[in-house]
């Protein structure tokens, strides 16, 4: 029987029978009717996407405003020279659907801003965090909504050749405490903040050239490896936040797994980043990248979509 000649039940039983004995195929029917959100298409959000719905999900919302460029050939799965030009969520869609016919998708394809956040974030079981490193805002929105809607947020940080592991959960510690960031805050320290409290190890360090960050492009050195090193450890967590098998590694716990190194490295932050250590981190972090300090306040932030870029 050819795939055009299944139905859809048929097609699905046999497209995750493999998956079986990892999970239950009651799991899977639970999989199945699940729904994740998805904030960014880019370099993790795209192949988060794309393991999801080989892992048997059936239904999501995806965000992302942006297109496909030649620079993101790197990282990104849906970057291909056929696609260069092309929107993000578009693209990913089509993939999606490629892989499993069946697959529910919304897209929003100018991105998510205060305008439409809780409409994306409302009936989702799991939120993930894919959303570019230089869009702060944009992050600290969808985790105070996210909060407020009762959802818990995976994310993870590929850092060199390494990946991290974070969750946020709505009865747990908040994004805003773990990373100690203030309204009124400047974007380089912001930064600073974010980049210690994601690595508090900061490991991958010792072998990454910092020279080539780049604040005024809103760019710096990434690779396909760590992607999709962190792709493993988010889908799984995603897993166990959907089945409910055991509690999540939620903040102030942290992970750092560094396939360069050989080295794993966990631990628990009980203040986050408002703890003495991570205090010194922050401060030798501040002179390590003192240089790039006005290049990152000037250069800011990615500004939130709005309402108006929808209706463009």
């Amino acid at each position: 029987m050819t795939p055009d000649e299944m139905t859809p039940d048929e097609y699905y039983r046999q497209a995750t029978k493999r998956n079986i004995g990892i999970v239950s195929r009651d799991e899977q029917e639970r999989l199945r009717n699940a729904r994740i959100a998805i904030i960014g298409m880019g370099g993790a959000g795209g192949i988060y996407l794309t393991t999801l719905v080989r892992m048997g999900i059936g239904n999501f919302n995806i965000a992302d405003f942006d297109t496909f460029s030649v620079v993101n050939i790197n990282r990104q799965a849906g970057a291909m020279r056929s696609t260069i030009d092309r929107p993000k969520t578009q693209t990913m869609a089509e993939i999606a659907r490629d892989i499993h016919p069946g697959v529910q998708i919304r897209q929003y394809d100018a991105g998510v801003g205060a305008h439409n956040i809780e409409e994306f974030l409302r009936d989702a079981d799991v939120v993930l965090d894919a959303i570019d490193v230089f869009a702060q805002p944009a992050r600290l929105l969808m985790y105070q909504t996210a909060r407020r809607l009762g959802k818990p947020v995976i994310f993870g940080a590929p850092l060199g050749l390494s990946g991290t592991l974070g969750v946020f959960t709505p009865d747990g510690m908040r994004y805003e405490d773990y990373f100690d960031i203030h309204e009124g805050m400047a974007p380089f320290e912001i930064m600073m903040r974010f980049i210690v409290g994601l690595a508090p190890k900061g490991r991958h360090w010792t072998y990454m050239d910092a020279r080539n960050v780049e604040p005024e492009a809103q760019a710096g050195p990434s690779s396909a490896a760590a992607i999709s090193l962190i792709t493993g450890m988010v889908c799984t967590e995603v897993l166990v936040a959907l089945l409910k098998r055991r509690p999540l590694m939620a903040a102030p716990r942290y992970c750092q797994f560094d396939a360069y190194l050989g080295e794993y490295r966990r631990g628990r932050l009980r203040w986050g980043n408002r703890g003495p250590i991570q205090r010194i981190k922050l401060w030798l972090a501040g002179k390590k990248f003192a240089a790039m300090a006005k290049a990152f306040n000037e250069a800011g932030f990615q500004l939130l979509p709005t309402a108006d870029d929808a209706s463009q």
